[in-house]
């Protein structure tokens, strides 16, 4: 009850008029359960499933959409998976020749003596 006053006591002190901070009964309680987490979903939906891993799950729900010519369900799966498949692929490299280095050099050079007062030897 004592803890109750003071949590009230610290409330009443801010000066948005006690909203926001600490609340008695508010968070977690103790001993839930843990967050649930990408690998306990899979986990799971392995388990569930007879070992079958969850992208074999998804291109099997694609292909059973596409064989009932669901065109709605199937645009959506072509997205689900480009979208994945697109992440993970797309790599932009970038090379420089040695002048194109050098020239990025000397321009750095200049614009860092220009800012520090430094002369360029």
């Amino acid at each position: 009850m004592e803890k109750a006053k003071e949590l009230k006591q610290k409330q009443v002190n801010k000066p948005n008029g006690g909203r926001g901070g600490v609340r008695p009964g508010a968070g977690r309680p103790k001993g839930s359960t843990e967050y649930v987490t990408v690998e306990g979903l899979l986990t799971s939906i392995k388990t569930q499933t007879k070992g079958k891993n969850y992208e074999e799950i998804l291109v099997e729900d694609f292909l059973q959409a596409r064989n009932r010519g669901d065109s709605q369900l199937t645009v959506k799966y072509h997205n689900l998976i480009l979208n994945k498949v697109m992440n993970t692929l797309a790599r932009i490299e970038v090379t420089d020749s040695a002048d194109a280095v050098e020239a990025k050099q000397l321009a750095f050079s200049e614009a860092l003596a220009k800012l520090t007062g430094l002369q360029k030897e």
